[in-house]
């Protein structure tokens, strides 16, 4: 027999909090108010932020924006979002950009000098490298794609061909430069390199040098992470004393920021800006789209004089981040709603009484949690890209080196959980029904699991429907800065296939290890949330601020061999964020860990998988 943590079963007047006290029938009511809320104030966020995103994507409604898809040399079909202004027509070509992103991006990191420049008079095609978002892999195939990007926007009436300007972050600078060097002559004007270099894979015969590329621009950043890579300096402050960056510039002496080298008329300028950010940061940072806007103005004709310090594109970030707080209230919204359904009513269970740690204990097995995933972070992640190469199975770099993290971190962790459980002692020590794996008999029942399994399913599947809802409407993903929550289409679908259960066994382990071990004590829902999600996020809010604390303070990371998977650890604050408020929110509902475990497992699967870039061919 078991009792319930929900009104909808046998027990309509109570309910039970975090700690098993019952609650009277308001509360109950209030709860189901408190769901509605949470669905119609979703509902809202994700329409007004689609709104303001749309207006400014638009300059308010003037600029048109299509999904454009085209071949590359290979066969493969990129894509990318074409912002076409008013003024760019058959019989009044315009001038182009072509905007690439950098790697494990999209196409929506070059929003600030997409909307700019189609502000502008411009024809912008923000383009997604191969391997990226929808188009196709593998990534690096093609030179990144910036060749066809750039014969694509050549190929239109609309744009005047060869007046086209070539912007790209880190390895879309990378793709410019290709494209540059590989294009026929006069195809573009000028290059704006941000947080890039000339030292492109597959052009080393073709360095920069004083006339090539046309008319380069480069911005960089003070405290980039990739100055070693890029301009082989330690730190992004000795940038402008690279003998690569003085080859490219023609000069003997070290580079002086905001002098222009050289001459633009002859194809020759070149220009230096260094911002007080970092390799990820500066796209986001309005001080270099407002020099980008000013470069573009200076190398092609017909651009608006339009003051480059009149910036609209940070209303675009402001919407979809409103777009991603509504779209994760949807997903609590609607599993409260489908736990009212009958069918679904049965997986609710009481909450297990909590054996976990109390007084310093606790506060010791905490630490000890807080710090492990973090110190095994590089080393796990580094081994599992190297030993597991990108093939038809696990084709995504990235994400396979987080499952070996995660399942190393969680396999260290259970060992010490074990150690704990026994050495316990007996008449203290919890057991399955304590740890949220079994009923008080201490039998798993697994209807009630396989019914959890279609629970987590249909909640993010439904979650996902304002996702597409906000692309079809807005032509956007909801997003803040680099973290998305993307569209999932076929090729990205089969490849979660790969990566799923490997979360799911990474989610049980970590379920067990908080509720068995670490448990929140709250008798709200909010509360035990919040202490759920501060256990998962703490350790690495202190891994990244020492990481850029030491970065901000000598212009290195702590760890300067890993500048790649210290900017992938800053996107773990939202995921850990995302992660903490699932498996607080369903054990506390449910009593048990596997709703909490499917849903988490299949929603950061899909978002991991879909935004990060596909090195292998996909079974």
């Amino acid at each position: 027999m078991t009792e319930t943590n929900d009104s909808s079963n046998n027990n309509p007047g109570t309910e039970v909090s975090a700690q098993g006290s019952k609650q009277p029938a308001q509360t109950v009511r209030k709860r189901r108010w408190t769901t509605r809320s949470a669905l119609l104030g979703a509902v809202l966020l994700i329409v007004v932020g689609g709104l303001v995103a749309n207006t400014a994507q638009t300059s308010g409604g003037k600029v048109r924006i299509v999904d454009v898809h085209y071949p590359t040399a290979s066969g493969l079909i990129e894509a990318g979002l074409l912002y076409v202004p008013p003024n760019a027509t058959a019989k009044t070509p315009a001038c182009g950009v072509v905007a690439i992103h950098g790697y494990i991006n999209s196409h929506d990191t070059m929003d600030g000098v997409a909307v700019e420049m189609a502000r502008r008079g411009c024809v912008v095609l923000a383009a997604d490298q191969t391997g990226h978002d929808t188009s196709q892999g593998p990534a690096f195939a093609d030179a990144y794609g910036g060749p066809a990007s750039l014969a694509f926007l050549n190929s239109l009436p609309i744009v005047k061909k060869g007046d086209i300007g070539l912007v790209g972050h880190s390895m879309g600078g990378w793709a410019s430069v290709l494209a540059a060097g590989l294009s026929p002559k006069g195809s573009y004007r000028s290059v704006d390199l941000l947080s890039s270099s000339t030292s492109t894979p597959g052009l080393e015969p073709l360095p920069g040098t004083p006339t090539f590329p046309r008319n380069i621009e480069v911005v960089e950043a003070k405290y980039s992470e990739f100055s070693q890579l890029m301009w082989a300096v330690p730190k992004g402050s000795l940038i402008p004393d690279s003998p690569r960056l003085m080859a490219l510039f023609g000069t003997k002496s070290p580079v002086v920021p905001g002098k222009v080298y050289g001459s633009i008329a002859a194809g020759t300028g070149r220009e230096l800006f260094l911002q007080s950010t970092t390799h990820p940061g500066i796209t986001f940072d309005p001080a270099v789209i407002s020099h980008v806007v000013s470069w573009e103005q200076a190398t092609l004709t017909g651009v608006s004089p339009l003051s480059n310090s009149n910036q609209i594109w940070l209303w675009d970030e402001i919407g979809t981040f409103l777009a991603l707080i509504g779209v994760g209230l949807f997903l609590f919204g609607a599993a409260g709603e489908l736990l009212r359904l009958d069918y679904f009513a049965g997986i609710i269970r009481k909450l297990p009484p909590s054996r976990s740690l109390t007084g310093r204990g606790w506060w010791l097995g905490a630490l000890i949690f807080a710090i492990l995933g973090p110190l095994t972070f590089f080393d796990f992640q580094t081994w599992g890209e190297n030993t597991f190469k990108a093939g038809p199975f696990f084709p995504e770099n990235i994400p396979t080196g987080v499952i070996v993290w995660a399942i190393g971190d969680i396999i260290i962790g259970l060992v010490l959980f074990l150690i704990w459980h026994f050495t316990t002692h007996s008449d203290k020590r919890g057991d399955l029904h304590s740890y949220g794996l079994a009923e008080p008999n201490l039998k798993i029942e697994w209807p009630m699991i396989a019914k959890t399994v279609v629970f987590g399913l249909a909640t993010v599947v439904v979650t996902y429907i304002p996702v597409y809802f906000f692309h079809w409407a807005f032509n956007s993903d909801v997003r803040l800065w680099i973290f998305n929550i993307k569209r999932v289409d076929y090729t990205h679908a089969k490849i979660g296939l790969d990566y799923v259960l490997f979360f799911a066994l990474y989610f049980i382990g970590l379920s067990v290890i908080i509720f068995g071990q670490l448990r929140p004590r709250s008798h709200s829902l909010a509360g035990f949330m919040a202490k759920t999600i501060g256990l998962l996020v703490i350790g690495f809010a202190v891994f990244i601020a020492l990481e850029y604390g030491v970065l901000f303070a000598t212009g290195e990371l702590l760890t300067s061999s890993q500048p790649l998977l210290a900017i992938v650890a800053f996107q773990f604050i939202p995921l850990y964020l995302l992660i903490g408020a699932i498996l607080g929110y369903f054990f506390y509902k449910t009593g048990r860990i596997y709703s909490g475990v499917v849903v988490a497992s299949l929603f950061v699967t899909a978002i991991v998988v879909a935004g990060t870039a596909t090195q292998g061919v996909v079974w």
